[in-house]
């Protein structure tokens, strides 16, 4: 299994003066944390996509850019590319220049995002929300198979033959389908023979199961190969020296974040005896020493029938960087070998 870390490149606060992280401040510790990721022995490290003030990550691609000149050999993905408010063909062009830039170490993580910002900032109706999903992917699925494309469509001019540059390095830059728990997005993917990354951010995991098998049972039955149907996840997560610890450092940003989020979205504010349930053997939240992270992670695996990677998401909530620095180093070079090693003896 590959076990890599998302971003969403989450605005910050010094704890100790209380004072805001300038973002030019934000994006230099990002960078730092890559690296660490990268020479820790992780294999992915994605960066989200959003327009909202509390994030960062409005341009993912050049932040992986800058990423790329810094790192040797860790995958760098986006963590969703918000696909339906974004122009394929630019899309393609960023990640494939990308490619070049990190020798082949580019992936795209495409879904039609969580929130609804982009739509009125790129001119677009949020009621076109699948459909313009849907064929943006089929565009994004065209150009990355042909150089010379031509395709017509609802929601953007045609293409009748021009030459879409540069071309990756890769012969074909991995595209995984980025869903929820919506029982069509898991068949899209499915059929279309796309690996799957699906984000789990509370309740139980298991629950997944049955999404994850109607997404296999549709791959074989739309003629793809079962080592094809690659299933990944994306979870909230975060170690600590201790489990104790872990969960102190992490639960205050992740209560601010999620109940800053829940006055828009009508839920109520965020608890400590709600985390402590999520964080618990049943929930979502990967949290806590190297040991139970990682016994954690194996369980998740064979629970949901085999995952061949899990990006943890440490930065929905603001932690110091210094305790963010040392989580990715205990996640690089104490979880993920503990994981590769009981898996391998299965």
């Amino acid at each position: 299994m590959q076990i890599g870390i998302d971003s969403f490149v989450a605005t910050s606060t010094n704890t100790t003066s209380g004072q805001s992280i300038s973002p030019a401040e934000r994006m230099g510790n990002l960078l730092e944390e890559i690296t660490l990721a990268d020479e820790s022995g992780l294999d992915a490290f994605g960066i989200g996509e959003h327009h909202r003030s509390e994030f960062l990550d409005s341009a993912p691609a050049v932040i992986l850019a800058a990423a790329a000149a810094r790192t040797q050999r860790i995958r760098l993905n986006s963590a969703v590319t918000v696909l339906s408010a974004a122009d394929p063909v630019r899309v393609f062009q960023e990640f494939a220049t990308l490619d070049l830039i990190s020798k082949g170490r580019a992936e795209l993580v495409v879904g039609r995002g969580s929130f609804t910002e982009a739509f009125p900032l790129f001119g677009l109706n949020v009621r076109d929300y699948d459909s313009l999903f849907s064929e943006k992917l089929d565009l994004l699925l065209k150009l990355r198979s042909e150089t010379h494309v031509t395709w017509a469509g609802r929601h953007r001019a045609p293409l009748t033959g021009q030459g879409v540059y540069p071309r990756p390095l890769q012969d074909s830059i991995p595209i995984w389908l980025g869903v929820g728990g919506t029982p069509a997005s898991f068949v899209r993917a499915g059929t279309l023979g796309l690996p799957l990354m699906v984000a789990i951010i509370g309740g139980d995991p298991r629950h997944f199961r049955p999404l994850i098998d109607l997404y296999r049972q549709a791959g074989l039955e739309a003629g793809h190969k079962p080592e094809s149907l690659k299933v990944g996840l994306h979870c909230l997560g975060f170690v600590g020296q201790t489990t104790a610890a872990a969960k102190d450092d992490f639960f205050p940003g992740y209560a601010e974040s999620f109940t800053r989020i829940g006055k828009e979205r009508g839920w109520p504010p965020t608890t400590r005896a709600q985390f402590e349930a999520v964080a618990g053997p049943n929930g979502a939240l990967l949290i806590g020493d190297p040991d139970t992270v990682a016994e954690k992670v194996v369980r998740l695996s064979k629970d949901l029938g085999g995952i061949v990677r899990l990006n943890f998401q440490m930065t929905v909530a603001a932690v110091p960087h210094e305790k963010m620095l040392e989580s990715i180093r205990l996640l690089g070079t104490e979880v993920a070998p503990r994981v590769r090693a009981t898996l391998a003896a299965g």
